[in-house]
């Protein structure tokens, strides 16, 4: 059953948000004066609940500022505005000096989490096949790649929740560790406060009282960059106290005496010393989870955004095992996605070392079912290229043209500055967005693409719920889409005939036949199956499936099929403090900021809300460094420094800052996070390093 597109409607439109991974149901309404938004209370997701970047994500549609045509940098320096021919003409000539001069690899591609599934495909297909190039990689290697590749080891399979946001109310006790849906995805909070009112137990172990740990009924305060030392911790008083699932452990797991031997080091009093917490507090909570009937261990971009990100999410894997939960009806282990396709944007051929269906591009067998989809030699396809920030990295050296599709890494990327110097070396730099993103802003060729309301395509939700975002306008003239964008590129390279769709119904049924057998199966998800039935649950084999909410139920995809403990000794963060940078920075989001900006910067009422960054710290040491509330902070690490308003708040550690990173310049986060990678992920270590704080110069300050 083919995969036909809907026709473009003259009413009211249901489709879904363009931020978090939940992709909350919305109707669009277009009218005379532009587009309405409201929530679908019938979609089983959010049931109505939107956030107040979702009410907004309309003033971005007709916003002043939008790209319309292609520009091109003069040689005076100035980006000015070209036909799409002559933009096409000039990247394929570039593209092509850089190849011959250099080879293919010399050509690098990066993508995002927030394009659809079509996008997602045809972006990996488009290095591979048009380009030739094994540099492709993507923003979500800074959110999901640790989960990712840690549940990929210990389970068999990577989907952030291997269960349904409908299973969270059930659950007896639930530990989110470093979240604060609260503010990120602020309509997933309904399936909480669900859970509470059934007498569940909601634990939150994150540096900051945020506003999801206020809610909490228990919240751990560690010490950021300890989670794997926290999760130790309650595995070896689980073990102590007899609380492990034996019969679990022995019929469905293998790999325990590995985790034993390790977490016997970290008994409480130990663990407390490293952390931080209370030792009274971490046997409560283990005994919390070793007892309930039903349990939840959840991660967050606090333990996975680490150079040991791999091992935290193990450590805490471990436990969701020890307890029994995992493929337990309404229990389990799952990791919260961000991005709005984080989960389908790892899934389809975006990473580096990756295919369709999280094919592996080193398996044989994987390279020759893609060489028969994509009607090429297996031998043309390259091999494994660089991570993301070791792509990024590269530029100026090994990677002398980039095309950024779906990102904006002058601001969302570590060591920002850094990346900034290495973004100025290339030769060219081509970037499809629908504004002049900072990143947008360095380029030579700037195309203008369109927006998520104006095309049709796939998104796989925190869930693996496959969802249908739908055209509800036309583009302005003179914009495309990513999918005609990519295809013109391709045809102007000589590559054309491997990219020639009607629409993106023929791209999805390809993606369809690329991932069928594989890990991520969508062979059996259709458009009207979508639409018909609110999403479908990946894995769904053939048309007949039902699709599959619940994974893990009967075994582990797994060689063996049993789930796998890891040893998961703590290890230091890789920037340690010291006299001349005594605390610790953590980043994060916040309520009406998305990612890098783009969007929710150029929205006033969300401008409204948060027209600036700030730095929170405790009135303690606020004192010690001698700054009051309001005051500007010279916040400086072994990267950079840059300036925030100081936000003095009793809801953070003495020891601990936190920095929102959604702006860029002398108020980009970024520019001092640290770039050391996890050595399995590849993940950086944004969420913690050292950091001096001060009161900034008046020169500054001005």
């Amino acid at each position: 059953m083919p995969s036909a597109v809907p026709s473009l409607p003259m009413s009211t439109v249901a489709t879904h948000c363009p931020y978090c991974a939940l992709q909350c149901g919305i109707f669009l309404t277009p009218t005379p004066g532009g587009v309405t938004i409201s929530p679908n209370a019938l979609f089983p997701v959010n049931k109505g609940g939107l956030c107040v970047k979702g009410w907004t994500a309309a003033a971005t549609l007709a916003h002043p500022e939008r790209l319309t045509e292609p520009l091109v940098r003069t040689r005076g320096g100035a980006l000015a505005p070209v036909s799409w021919a002559v933009a096409l003409g000039e990247i394929a000539e570039r593209f092509r000096a850089v190849r011959a001069s250099h080879g293919p690899d010399a050509i690098g591609v990066f993508g995002g989490g927030s394009l659809t599934n079509e996008k997602t495909y045809l972006l990996g297909k488009f290095a591979r096949v048009a380009l030739g190039t094994a540099n492709i990689d993507y923003n979500g290697r800074f959110c999901m790649s640790s989960a990712a590749a840690a549940a990929n080891r210990a389970l068999g399979l990577d989907r952030g929740l291997p269960f349904p946001l409908e299973d969270l109310p059930h659950a007896s006790v639930i530990l989110l560790a470093g979240g604060n849906p609260a503010e990120t995805m602020p309509p997933i909070m309904q399936y909480f406060e669900a859970q509470q009112q059934n007498g569940g137990q909601l634990i939150v172990a994150d540096p900051r009282r945020t506003a999801t740990a206020l809610w909490a009924g228990r919240h751990l305060r560690l010490k950021p960059g300890t989670d794997a030392a926290l999760a130790n911790g309650l595995l070896h008083v689980l073990i102590r106290d007899g609380l492990v699932d034996e019969p679990f452990v022995r019929d469905r797991t293998e790999g325990f005496e590995d985790a034993r031997r390790t977490v016997m080091a970290y008994w409480p009093e130990r663990v407390e010393s490293i952390t931080g917490i209370d030792e009274a507090a971490i046997v409560e909570v283990a005994h919390a989870l070793g007892r309930a009937p039903r349990a939840m261990i959840l991660t967050a971009r606090g333990p996975e955004q680490q150079a040991q990100g791999v091992t935290n999410a193990l450590a805490y894997i471990n436990v969701a095992l020890a307890i029994g939960a995992v493929g337990k009806h309404r229990s389990g282990f799952g990791s919260l996605t961000g991005q709005g396709n984080g989960q389908g944007g790892r899934e389809h051929g975006q990473k580096a070392d990756q295919l369709p269906g999280y094919r592996l591009i080193e398996n044989a067998a994987d390279r020759r079912h893609m060489s028969a989809v994509w009607e090429v030699p297996e031998s043309d396809i390259p091999h494994a290229g660089k991570s993301a920030f070791e792509l990024l990295d590269a530029l100026g050296s090994e990677v002398h043209a980039l095309l950024v599709m779906g990102s904006n890494p002058v601001v969302s990327a570590p060591d920002a500055g850094r990346v900034q110097q290495r973004l100025a070396s290339l030769d060219t730099l081509v970037v499809a967005d629908f504004f002049r993103s900072e990143t947008a802003e360095h380029a030579d060729i700037v195309l203008p693409a369109a927006q998520w309301a104006e095309e049709t395509g796939t998104m796989t939700n925190l869930e693996g719920r496959v969802i249908l975002r739908r055209r509800a306008i036309a583009p302005p003239i003179g914009v495309r889409t990513d999918l005609e964008i990519l295809s013109a590129i391709a045809a102007a390279l000589g590559r054309g005939r491997w990219f020639q769709y009607r629409d993106e119904g023929e791209v999805f049924d390809e993606l369809r036949r690329a991932t069928g057998g594989a890990t991520a199966d969508y062979a059996g998800i259709t458009y009207a199956r979508i639409e018909e039935e609110d999403g479908v649950f990946w894995p769904c084999p053939t048309v007949e499936s039902s699709g599959t909410p619940r994974l893990f139920a009967d075994r582990f995809p797994t060689p063996s099929g049993r789930a796998r403990f890891h040893a998961t000794p703590h290890a230091e963060i890789a920037d340690l403090r010291d006299r001349r940078f005594p605390l610790l920075l953590t980043t994060g989001r916040v309520l009406a900021q998305y990612q890098s900006g783009t969007q929710t910067r150029r929205t006033p009422d969300l401008q409204a809300v948060s027209a600036e960054p700030f730095a929170e710290i405790h009135p303690v040491t606020a004192t010690h460094a001698g700054v009051a509330d309001g005051d500007t902070l010279l916040l400086t690490t072994r990267r950079g420094t840059a300036l925030f308003k100081a936000r003095l708040t009793r809801t953070i550690r003495e020891d601990t800052v936190f920095v929102p990173f959604h702006w860029n310049g002398e108020q980009s986060a970024n520019r001092l996070t640290n770039a050391a990678l996890d050595p399995i992920s590849r993940m950086p270590e944004l969420k913690v390093c050292a950091v001096r704080v001060e009161r900034a110069p008046r020169e500054s300050v001005s």
